[in-house]
C-alpha cells in the first residue's frame, strides 16, 4: 500500500465494477473489484483525507520494484493502539540469479 490524497486517485478503467466494503467501525471504505475480488484501494480510517492504494494495481508499478517493504501487524489499528503503527518486520525481494 501507498498513500495519496483523495483527489490524486484517478480510476482509469473498470469503475463500474468497483464494490465497497466497510467493517468494524465502518469508517474506512475498502474498494475492490466485484469480478475478481482484488483489494484496490481504501479511504483510510487513520487519515480520511487519503486513499491507501494497492501498488500492484498501478500502471507501470510492480511490487518487485521495492527492495524492502515494511510490514505492520495488520491487527492493531493505530487509532486503537495509541496512534502508532506496530511494525513487525520487513519484506525483502531478492531476485533469482537465473
Amino acid at each position: 500500500m501507498t498513500g495519496v490524497a483523495l483527489d490524486a486517485l484517478e480510476v482509469t478503467a473498470g469503475e463500474d465494477l468497483l464494490a465497497c466494503y466497510r467493517f468494524n467501525t465502518r469508517a474506512a471504505k475498502h474498494h475492490f473489484c466485484s469480478r475478481c475480488g482484488i483489494h484496490l484501494f481504501h479511504q483510510r480510517r487513520a487519515d480520511p483525507g487519503q486513499y491507501g492504494i494497492n501498488i500492484a494495481c498501478l500502471a507501470g508499478v510492480s511490487p518487485y520494484d521495492f527492495a524492502e517493504v515494511p510490514v505492520t501487524d495488520g491487527i492493531n489499528h493505530p487509532l486503537d493502539s495509541g496512534g502508532r503503527f506496530r511494525r513487525v518486520g520487513t519484506l525483502r525481494f531478492e531476485p533469482a540469479d537465473d
